[in-house]
């Protein structure tokens, strides 16, 4: 028999520790590491809402997918304040088909090229853990107090923001999503830099 919460009763969750300027939750598909696991620590934190399942992620909500065909942007503001952003934790050996199962009601909107400062994937441009995509789609939408503040419960935030310095400052001023594309062009490598 499945547990009472997979049969739409209420759970009753801690309140988190913040009020975010946007709803974030996060599906965790137990593919890696618990304990490295940046969207587990954010709900240790009382940061994000973690949720059993991507059926439970809020219907109409932004989800970070980096199979989308759009980008985020500042034009996103509105279902992001509304219904919030949401994030599938996965292993990126897995990633494909389990962002394809979450998608279901929800809008997919990739980031940009941002290059992960995490321990795990360090270096690896558009690679990014739960948390910096969070933070990055927060400076995107205009919360940059608000990424700062989840990214502080990890000691490599601040390299994170350092890294990827001008990109987010590009991101955050483009007003749509085709902007931001033509933002990202600027600091994507050129093959002779490969």
């Amino acid at each position: 028999m499945s547990p009472s919460w997979r049969r739409g009763a209420v759970r009753e969750e801690p309140p988190l520790a913040w009020d975010p300027p946007v709803p974030l939750h996060a599906f965790w598909a137990g593919q890696d590491d618990p304990k490295k696991n940046t969207a587990k620590k954010l709900a240790k934190h009382h940061l994000i809402r973690l949720v059993e399942s991507p059926r439970a992620l809020p219907h109409g909500a932004i989800l970070l997918d980096p199979f989308a065909k759009k980008a985020l942007s500042r034009e996103d503001h509105e279902a992001a304040h509304r219904f919030g952003v949401s994030a599938v934790d996965c292993s990126w050996a897995h990633a494909e088909p389990t962002f394809r199962n979450a998608r279901k009601g929800l809008h997919p909107r990739a980031l940009p090229f941002l290059v992960a400062a995490n321990p795990t994937r360090f270096g690896k441009p558009f690679e990014l853990s739960t948390v910096e995509a969070f933070a990055a789609a927060l400076v995107i939408l205009g919360h940059r107090d608000a990424a700062e503040r989840i990214m502080a419960v990890f000691p490599w935030a601040q390299t994170f923001f350092e890294v990827n310095a001008e990109p987010l400052i590009a991101y955050a001023e483009a007003e749509s999503s085709s902007d931001v594309v033509q933002a990202q062009e600027l600091f994507l490598p050129s093959d002779e830099e490969e």
